[in-house]
């Protein structure tokens, strides 16, 4: 006896290809919350997989935008750290009048709150 009586629990052995079941690749979306923002918004209002789509692209240009400006800043600083002062100024050179002075608030709202959970 090979095994010495021992049972392995556990199914399959690895390299076994079996299931036809493939897990897909994992995507990281701001879909979860998006969807918590219109609810707050609008909690009797729905929406549709391909309007998530647009908003989750939106996000991640707005995100991707603010991140190179704050990076420009940075390296115009001769700086090799982001921080929160790089940011809200990209943020204040991104986003036109109104929209720029509530995201700034709302940004230092963030930061400070996770300073004091600190």
């Amino acid at each position: 006896m090979t095994n010495d009586g021992i049972k392995k629990k556990g199914g399959k052995a690895p390299g076994d290809k079996k299931s036809s079941k493939r897990k897909g690749k994992r995507r990281e979306t701001y879909a979860v919350y998006i969807y918590k923002v219109l609810k707050q918004v609008h909690p009797d209002t729905g929406i549709s997989s391909r309007a998530m789509s647009i908003m989750n692209s939106f996000v991640n240009d707005v995100f991707e935008r603010i991140a190179t400006e704050a990076s420009r800043l940075t390296q115009y600083n001769k700086r090799s750290t982001i921080t929160s002062r790089e940011v809200q100024t990209a943020v204040r050179l991104l986003l036109p009048g109104e929209l720029a002075k509530h995201a700034v608030s709302e940004g230092t709202k963030a930061v400070t709150k996770y300073t004091s959970s600190k």
